[in-house]
């Protein structure tokens, strides 16, 4: 293995700390390995320098609309990416999504002789482009021309195989986006603060955005209100442009004793408020995986989870959560109800969820990886 020289292709890496203990891993295995990214916020506290990182020029976001589903947009990544390629010459390329570097790397693939693996973290309906003919002309081109592919969801291996006609033995649906708690530190400091809310506590991690759900999880505490159950606390982490008017909104149900609004904190900080929080709660209204749901289940946590999530699949209904419609949200007020009168529940269902996460970590993803990685025929060519 030490022979093969792999590339991973990630126009940005910004707020995606959570690969680092991926990428750590799979480096140990695979030590010829470069990361190339065109944003990068450095090495998240614990993996500096376990796997080696190259900044190709600048990528540039363009969107589209503001929308409550993913705002369509096209993303500029430098072509400096190819002169980087041919120079190093890898033996398999894994690509994020239908990306520009992306197609550049399936154009040069006869001439740098290198396999092509894409990375599509699960679908959802503004993601997939189902409705834009142009989008799924190319992907569809993009889709012969790939060696293999990975996915995180069941939902994401249908999008491919029956909505871009991949061949479905080149497509491998594991979780690959998952947590490493060890890789979180704790504050002592932010731990003594929290624990001055009002048990249970719930908590919300994410953009402050209309995709994310987060007016639909403000209507459930209004209708808890009306029902005279106060005795609990949603603390809500993150920062966003609707940030205001989300709050304006909590204020006007009159919620400010059950509602905190914490900000944004480093991922590092993160540890402190799961192991704190009784309960986790995704109101999404579109999310092609949900990576904090694992990080959640990870810390032990009973979830609840919108069904526009592609991290529902980690969910076992009424074992180590609850599946819900965020456009419902009376219905996620009665499932928070559960938790607020029934104090033992949290802990029973949070231990499913440890369990259900247990075997999903940086090393099982390695191996998954380097199953991909044969079934490309790759290996054997090199061992030979």
């Amino acid at each position: 293995m030490d022979d093969l020289r792999i590339a991973w292709l990630f126009p940005s890496l910004q707020g995606a700390s959570y690969w680092h203990p991926v990428l750590s891993e799979f480096t140990k295995t695979f030590n010829q390995t470069i990361v190339y990214t065109g944003q990068w916020p450095g090495f998240a506290s614990g993996f500096e320098k376990s796997f080696q990182v190259e900044v190709v020029g600048k990528v540039k976001f363009i969107e589209v609309a503001d929308s409550t589903s993913y705002v369509p947009n096209f993303t500029y990544a430098s072509p400096k990416i190819v002169s980087y390629l041919l120079q190093f010459k890898p033996d398999v390329i894994f690509t994020s999504s239908f990306s520009i570097w992306t197609l550049l790397a399936l154009l040069l693939k006869f001439l740098g002789r290198w396999k092509v693996v894409i990375t599509y973290d699960g679908c959802s309906p503004t993601y997939d482009y189902r409705n834009s003919r142009f989008r799924l002309f190319f992907r569809r081109l993009m889709t012969r021309w790939a060696d293999a592919f990975i996915t995180n969801s069941k939902a994401g291996k249908a999008y491919l195989t029956e909505v871009l006609r991949a061949d479905e033995r080149k497509v491998f649906a594991q979780p690959y986006e998952v947590p490493d708690p060890e890789a979180m530190k704790v504050s002592s400091e932010i731990d003594q603060n929290i624990l001055k809310y009002q048990k249970p506590i719930f908590l919300f991690v994410g953009q402050l955005i209309y995709r994310k759900g987060l007016q639909y999880l403000i209507e459930a505490c209004a209708s808890l209100k009306a029902q005279g159950v106060s005795d609990y606390t949603v603390l809500i982490l993150g920062t966003g442009p609707q940030q205001q008017e989300f709050q304006s909104l909590s204020q006007s149900y009159g919620l400010e004793a059950c509602v905190q609004w914490i900000g944004q904190i480093s991922y590092e900080q993160l540890s402190t408020y799961f192991i704190n929080a009784d309960v986790f709660v995704l109101p999404t209204l579109e999310d092609t995986w949900g990576m904090v749901i694992l990080e959640a289940m990870g810390f032990g946590k009973p979830v609840l989870c919108s069904k526009w999530a592609g991290a529902a699949e980690m969910v076992v209904e009424d074992v180590n959560g609850y599946i819900f419609d965020p456009y419902q949200p009376e219905v996620l007020s009665n499932l928070m109800k559960k938790f607020v009168k029934d104090i033992g529940l949290s802990r029973q269902m949070g231990e499913k969820s440890r369990q259900i996460i247990a075997p999903h970590t940086p090393n099982a993803v390695t191996d998954f990886l380097t199953k991909v990685i044969r079934s490309v025929s790759l290996y054997k060519e090199v061992i030979s």
